[in-house]
């Protein structure tokens, strides 16, 4: 069963209805509001933790343990990202367009089910 840890929480304003977007990554946009992750390559500031409208309290786990939407099963130990949705996606560490965010330490078998990763948006990295 997915679980979640210690963590950093911070609060946003949702800038477009999020209501469906809750244990994906979300990123900032130019107004410094959420909003859903649209590429791969964006640089996400970490998983959306409830499900708010558009204007409205959204919660952002930066870094800590979290519950995840895994985009396919992925195993323990493998290292993470973003998928253009915004799920949770496998990740070589020798890409170097993609973000590398985090870990997983509870899998999941299918697409859309809930796992658990270590997350670290607070410094997304990518290969060199």
């Amino acid at each position: 069963m997915a679980f979640d840890g210690p963590n950093i929480d911070w609060s946003f304003t949702a800038g477009g209805d999020l209501s469906t977007q809750q244990f994906r990554f979300v990123k900032l946009n130019t107004s410094g509001q959420v909003v859903a992750v649209a590429a791969l390559t964006d640089i996400p500031v970490g998983i959306l933790q409830n499900n708010p409208a558009s204007g409205q309290e959204a919660t952002v786990r930066v870094m800590g343990i979290s519950k995840g939407s895994f985009d396919a099963s992925i195993d323990e130990g493998v290292i993470v990202g973003t998928s253009a949705d915004g799920q949770i996606d496998a990740k070589a560490v020798t890409d170097t367009t993609e973000y590398v965010l985090g870990q997983v330490i509870l899998a999941a078998t299918a697409a859309g089910q809930i796992g658990t990763l270590l997350v670290n948006c607070m410094n997304p990295t990518r290969a060199n």
